[in-house]
């Protein structure tokens, strides 16, 4: 396993790691997801991402019972906030309140003094970034959280953040978490880039896959038990387009000349670019698990050649 920095900040994570959303919680057994927590950390993944909206809390309970007995300061933990997790008008958003009030569920879930990295799971219209800055700097001088980031916050609202937080002397964010795969690919490439060469964010990129899509199991259909099949996740039936599919086919010949899978192909596309500190992958069994996490060993097979083929199929971002 090799390790990046978390943009400018001196925090290391596995540039690969392994994610609770869909599964834990929800799609697999509390087992399966404890199994696979420690058969990651012990192929070297040391960061493990969630969020207090994942199955409603229970994402962060079995994430909590995974890393139990495992060395503390050996793992980098993340949680957010941002979605509707408490009752009443303050239930939600980044207001302090929710924020604070939220972190405290989260670390009760987890069992742990504080996370490593705290996430502004969305931007709030509602709240103004001074006050989500000024709330972020507070609980890392507390000790709650030791880092702060966004996710899928717009590049003028992050670029907001840091420009507030520099004026001020506060500690402005060191990541944001975006969607990046084949198929969506402009946040970060034309967006999000500019902000990592300026303010030396990094980015801990999510849905590598696409939902799956690109692994190609989806190429003949739908299989049963598949996580498109899942009642919460119908929408991804949507994306199951014959245009993606046809992408992922001929996606999924490259990756047969170059002998590898077409998630591991998929994943290494994304490890190739500088501003990614880990990629954040799901897995449901221990066999995905380890075809993803030997997806770092496929970069130095992506030439030239490869690259402009793949470029050639998934140019154009779909909407």
């Amino acid at each position: 396993m090799h390790y990046r920095r978390l943009g400018r900040a001196g925090l290391k994570v596995s540039e690969i790691s392994l994610g609770a959303w869909v599964t834990f919680g929800n799609q697999i057994a509390e087992k399966t997801a404890i199994s696979l927590v420690h058969a990651a950390y012990d192929q070297g993944v040391n960061f493990f991402d969630n969020a207090d909206i994942y199955a409603a809390g229970k994402a962060e309970q079995v994430l909590g019972k995974a890393v139990k007995d495992l060395p503390r300061e050996t793992l980098v933990i993340s949680s957010k906030v941002f979605w509707p997790t408490m009752p009443g008008v303050n239930g939600r958003g980044l207001s302090r309140k929710h924020m604070v009030e939220s972190l405290h569920a989260s670390l009760m879930r987890l069992g742990l003094d504080y996370v490593d990295i705290y996430f502004c799971h969305r931007y709030d219209p509602d709240t103004s970034i001074e006050e989500v800055v000024h709330t972020m700097d507070m609980l890392v001088r507390q000790g709650k959280i030791l880092y702060w980031g966004t996710s899928e916050w717009e590049a003028a609202y992050v670029a907001q953040a840091f420009g507030f937080a520099r004026q001020y002397g506060l500690i402005a964010p060191s990541v944001e978490q975006p969607q990046y795969n084949l198929f969506k690919r402009d946040r970060v490439e034309v967006e999000l880039s500019p902000l990592c060469e300026d303010f030396g964010l990094g980015l801990t990129t999510f849905s590598p896959l696409y939902g799956g899509i690109l692994t190609g199991k989806y190429n003949d259909g739908i299989p049963s038990g598949s996580r498109a099949t899942l009642e919460d996740m119908s929408w991804m039936q949507e994306r199951i387009t014959p245009e993606a599919i046809a992408k992922v086919r001929k996606l999924t010949a490259i990756a047969q000349k170059l002998e590898v899978t077409s998630a591991q192909l998929a994943i290494a596309w994304i490890l190739r670019r500088k501003e990614v500190s880990s990629v954040i992958t799901g897995a449901t069994r221990l066999e995905q698990l380890d075809d993803n996490l030997m997806a770092a060993d496929v970069v130095e097979k992506l030439d030239d050649a490869f690259l402009t083929r793949i470029d050639e199929i998934f140019g154009k971002e779909l909407d």
